[in-house]
C-alpha cells in the first residue's frame, strides 16, 4: 500500500503506511514533507513503526531535527501508534509527548480516528 492524501474532516493529511521507508532522520523527513507538500497536506500522519529508535531518544537529536523540518514548511506531524514503552522508559521523553501534544505541531496519536477528533477540535 502507497502513502496516500486522505481528507479527515476537512483537513488534508498525507497519510503514511506503516511498511514505507524508516525516518531515519532530516533527509528522509524533508522527503517526506517535499511529498505531502506536493500532494497538498496541512499534516502527515506517520506510524510510530517508521521512525527509528533514535527517535524517541532524545539526546541523539533525531526527533530535533525531524520535528524542525516540519515546522520550517509549516507543516504539522501526528506519530500513530503506541509510545508507551519509549515513554516508560524516559522521563524526558514523557515531558516531549505531553508538551507536544498540548501544542499545534506535533502530536503523539493513538490512530487515524484520534487524528481526525484532534484535528475538528482545532478548527
Amino acid at each position: 500500500m502507497a502513502d496516500t492524501l486522505q481528507l479527515l474532516g476537512d483537513v488534508p493529511v498525507f497519510v503514511c503506511t506503516a511498511d514505507g521507508e524508516p525516518v531515519r532522520g532530516e533527509r528522509e523527513a524533508t522527503d517526506l514533507v517535499g511529498n505531502a507538500l506536493y500532494q497538498g497536506a496541512a499534516w502527515v500522519a506517520l506510524p510510530v513503526e517508521r521512525l527509528t529508535d533514535d527517535f524517541f531518544r532524545l539526546r541523539s537529536r533525531v526527533a530535533g531535527g525531524i520535528v524542525q523540518k516540519f515546522v520550517n514548511y509549516r507543516i504539522g506531524l501526528a506519530v500513530l501508534g503506541d509510545v508507551s514503552h519509549h515513554v516508560a522508559q524516559s522521563s524526558a521523553l514523557r515531558d516531549f509527548v505531553r508538551e507536544s501534544n498540548r501544542g499545534g505541531q506535533l502530536w503523539f496519536l493513538s490512530d487515524l480516528e484520534e487524528l481526525r477528533s484532534r484535528l475538528a477540535g482545532e478548527r
